[in-house]
């Protein structure tokens, strides 16, 4: 895995102006069909009740919702794509093993939010995931907009690195307890929090990532230079939370695998959803800036501007 941005000190470079054009939307739709192949599905739109149906039935078992609270229900998805949404499905063999939904945005025109996108965990080390968002980044360049956005967990390390480093795309506000309490299998009773992430299509960034080359991070070379680790994990595996210093990079750890923390041990996962709240709320409350994911599990902050200490938006689990 190279460094596919250029680094200060380990920390990445802030992006050029974005690149448009035609030729980025037809760069994307081969990019995405290539990405199919490789994956071995074919992605489709879909839009009859029965596809919908199987979408919801796709979603349940892979989040186990309670029967009142599916991520999304046949006739929310029927609505969206009456009115022109897109709703992309992956199938492998005949069978539906991924979908995403997603909707026009605003700035009006300009953008798409992807509200879910589930793959059964069968296909989940065929990049069937990532084959989804290379077509959900196609159908919208095609159409003119040039950003998506959608919501992930911050805790979750796995989703952290697709979304910023294979992907390209870029925190911009954290959402404490976005979407209140979420009784399934993943999210169990855990506070559902959420980082709003932007994805700029057209990007530098996103074209070098989409095409292969994620955003590194070189750990070392950013601690050499005086990268703060504001979280950290501790001997015991707690959190363990120190000031930041103002210009300096800060690095904010999470744990390894939070969704099983939590079966095994809710109250110290609820007390690592504190640590990086504070921290990445705090960091972006007070005009820093998320500039990567450390594939090692850590995020990086630019410490220009931001606070000394990471306290704005810290709260009780």
């Amino acid at each position: 895995m190279g460094i596919v941005t250029e680094l200060t000190d380990g920390l990445p470079a802030t992006p050029p102006p974005p690149v448009a054009g035609p030729a980025v939307a037809h760069a994307a739709a081969e990019a995405a069909h290539r990405a199919a192949a490789r994956s071995g599905v074919q992605v489709v739109e879909l839009a009859e009740l029965a596809d919908l149906r199987a979408v919801q039935d796709l979603f349940g078992s892979i989040w186990h919702p309670a029967p009142d609270n599916p991520p999304v229900t046949v006739e929310m998805m029927r609505a969206l794509t009456k009115a022109g949404n897109p709703l992309l499905g992956a199938y492998a063999d005949g069978e539906l093993v991924g979908a995403c939904v997603g909707f026009f945005a605003a700035p009006a025109g300009t953008a798409l939010h992807s509200h879910v996108t589930g793959v059964l965990p069968t296909a989940q080390r065929r990049s069937v995931g990532r084959t989804l968002k290379l077509h959900q980044r196609a159908w919208a360049l095609d159409r003119g907009l040039t950003r998506i956005t959608w919501t992930f967990d911050p805790l979750v390390r796995r989703n952290a690195w697709f979304n910023l480093g294979r992907l390209g795309a870029v925190p911009v506000e954290y959402l404490p307890d976005f979407y209140g309490p979420m009784e399934d299998t993943i999210n169990a009773s855990d506070q559902s929090d959420r980082l709003l992430t932007t994805w700029v299509l057209d990007s530098p960034a996103v074209v070098r990532a989409v095409a292969g080359e994620p955003v590194a991070v070189d750990l070392p070379a950013l601690r050499a230079a005086g990268a703060v680790a504001v979280v950290s994990a501790g001997p015991d595996g707690a959190p363990e939370e120190r000031p930041g210093v103002p210009g300096r990079p800060w690095l904010v750890a999470v744990p390894p695998d939070v969704e099983g923390l939590r079966a095994r041990d809710p109250e110290l996962a609820a007390r690592w959803r504190v640590a990086v709240r504070g921290a990445l709320a705090g960091a972006l409350a007070g005009g820093g800036r998320v500039r990567a994911f450390a594939r090692e599990g850590w995020y990086v902050v630019d410490g220009a501007g931001i606070p000394a200490a990471p306290e704005a938006g810290r709260a009780t689990p």
